[in-house]
């Protein structure tokens, strides 16, 4: 039988044979394979033509379930504590790092014995350094080189109580025996008798604290000290000090020109304040208690929520406070914060303010007067509420 040979067959028609006389018939078999489809140009099984439009979007997935809140709450808090963590170190570091350390009551000697008090020595100094010719010509400070003490206070925080003790800088006082800060020679007492802000001029800040040690027999935990630009500076920073001047004053040598009433004092207002002693008839113990009265509402207004929790705020106040601020070396921001917080609560009713009972004067200083110095101490020491009155 003759070889037939068959012709290809075209796409998408029935598989066809040809009889024996060689004319083509349909067997009824179709392969089944398709290429293309006219409708969106998908066969089916995930392939699409060349040219032909896109087909409708793939089925969407499984529903969202509900949102997990309690999920999302306990991420937020866990970043928001983290930033906070962070903020904090990073200012603690910040606040640590312009702290001057430069007093060493090491050098100190023949101290009083410790108790369970923490007394502070707070000084504010006539110090110049740092202020342009034209600041100090606004505050009116004069232009002397070096610097002594304008006002001096113990601050004895105790569990029995908040003691806040203003020392006149025109007190009679006896310079002991003392080592020199700098030359570390032992000077033997001589039974000089000087105005206590004499020590200071004399040796700085540990021989002051070693005077001050020695005629009240309290023991000195820790020295603080800012100067004048320091002090205008951080009243600015927080805007301003709202005080309440029972009587009117002025006083042409600080600049101090105050009605009687409540009033906001900025910096300039406030150093001239804290400065006037010739405008009272009793001078350094009228100014002596404007000081107290003025670093309470200051410790007051400044630890508010809205200046410790406001970066813009607090960082000024801060960085105004510290550039100027000398301490002793081992005092820490803990310290420093307990200090602030010990005068704000004196403020608040929880302690006493008063001046160093005086008994009279000798040759233009005032004499404490020594019966009552010594209860003043007894109480403190004891960690009990002073209950002495002051001048």
């Amino acid at each position: 039988m003759p070889h037939v040979r068959r012709r290809p067959v075209p796409q998408q028609q029935s598989q066809g044979y040809e009889d024996s006389h060689g004319a083509p018939y349909d067997s009824g078999y179709n392969t089944g394979q398709v290429y293309g489809s006219p409708a969106g140009g998908h066969d089916g099984g995930g392939y699409r033509a060349p040219g032909s439009p896109a087909g409708p979007p793939p089925p969407a997935g499984p529903p969202r379930g509900p949102v997990d809140w309690r999920r999302r709450i306990k991420i937020g808090s866990l970043v928001l504590v983290g930033t906070l963590l962070v903020v904090t170190v990073g200012t603690y570091f910040w606040a640590d790092g312009k702290v001057r350390r430069e007093v060493d009551l090491s050098k100190v000697i023949e101290r009083p014995g410790e108790d369970d008090c923490t007394t502070y020595l707070i000084v504010g100094s006539d110090s110049r350094k740092g202020m342009s010719a034209e600041e100090k010509k606004r505050l009116r400070t004069g232009s002397a080189e070096g610097k002594r003490t304008d006002s001096m206070m113990i601050l004895a925080d105790c569990s029995g109580g908040t003691t806040m003790i203003s020392l006149p800088r025109d007190s009679d006082v006896e310079i002991p025996s003392f080592k020199g800060s700098q030359s570390g020679k032992l000077f033997p007492a001589e039974g000089r008798r000087v105005k206590l802000n004499a020590a200071y001029a004399e040796d700085g800040p540990e021989l002051l604290v070693r005077t001050v040690e020695h005629n009240t027999h309290l023991r000195i935990d820790h020295y603080a000290e800012i100067g004048f630009a320091g002090f205008a500076q951080v009243v600015d920073a927080i805007g301003g000090v709202e005080l309440d001047i029972p009587k009117a004053f002025k006083d042409k040598k600080s600049g101090a020109d105050f009605e009687a009433g409540k009033q906001l004092l900025d910096g300039e207002q406030a150093l001239a304040f804290v400065r006037t002693r010739y405008a009272f008839p009793d001078a350094d113990l009228a100014r002596t208690k404007n000081q107290q009265k003025f670093l309470a509402a200051l410790a007051g207004q400044t630890a508010t929520p809205g200046t410790i929790l406001n970066p813009f705020k607090l960082y000024p106040v801060m960085g105004a406070g510290l550039d100027t601020l000398v301490v002793d070396k081992d005092m820490s921001l803990w310290d420093l914060s307990q200090m602030f917080f010990a005068m704000k609560g004196v403020t608040g009713g929880d302690g006493t303010s008063m001046n160093m009972p005086v008994a009279g004067s000798r040759g233009g200083n005032l004499v404490w007067d020594k019966a009552k110095v010594a209860q003043i101490v007894k109480q403190i020491r004891n960690d009990e509420k002073v209950t002495v009155p002051g001048n």
